[in-house]
């Protein structure tokens, strides 16, 4: 059995380690029982159980003190690396926010100064107390994501926070840079339309 502590933990953490923890327990499944100290996260935590097929209970063990075990069967489908981790959140708490990285610097002039501003801006990005909910990258963007990119530390750890990293395919094929993504998810323009159409505020650097 394997223990999450995730009390204090804001949305999508608790998810995120857990799935980390599920993780862990390998190929011969086991018990995971992780600690959250809200209801919204026993909701996800029982959503995400559900969508895998694990068993699932939870249970309040005091005040704004809950448990929520999972029971993952032997040879239980893995959970994929970089699978988008959903929350559910109340409503009018958080909003859907989409960061649209079409370029690999950021603003118009110097090439130097805007790879910098870039860069700087993915950085801050993670140090917000409001995560965006995805982080699209097309075009010049497509090589942010990919090998050589300064900025792989920084999308990393918020991918690691539940951001989903998203990368153009087509513009990953048209640049020469298939196989070198290094963080995050192919995708395509009808995914990307998707995300943009659905979210509440887009943010383009």
């Amino acid at each position: 059995m394997i223990q999450v502590n995730a009390m204090g933990d804001a949305c999508p953490i608790p998810v995120v380690k857990t799935k980390n923890a599920v993780k862990e327990l390998g190929a011969a499944g086991g018990v995971v029982e992780t600690l959250v100290d809200n209801e919204i996260s026993v909701q996800n935590l029982t959503k995400m159980a559900n969508q895998k097929g694990y068993g699932v209970k939870s249970e309040k063990l005091g005040e704004n003190q809950f448990k929520v075990t999972m029971t993952v069967g032997a040879g239980a489908a893995p959970i994929p690396e970089n699978e988008p981790t959903e929350c559910i959140v109340p409503a009018g708490r958080e909003k859907n926010v989409v960061v649209a990285v079409g370029s690999d610097q950021m603003g118009a002039g110097a090439e130097k100064l805007g790879k910098t501003l870039l860069k700087g801006f993915l950085y801050a990005l993670g140090q917000q107390d409001v995560l965006p909910k995805t982080i699209l990258f097309y075009n010049g963007g497509a090589s942010v994501t990919c090998e050589g990119s300064a900025s792989l530390e920084d999308l990393k750890s918020l991918e690691a926070q539940g951001v989903e990293i998203m990368t153009c395919g087509t513009c990953l094929d048209f640049y020469g840079l298939t196989g070198q993504l290094r963080v995050g998810e192919v995708t395509n323009m009808y995914a990307i339309a998707e995300k943009l159409t659905g979210a509440d505020l887009v943010v383009k650097p």
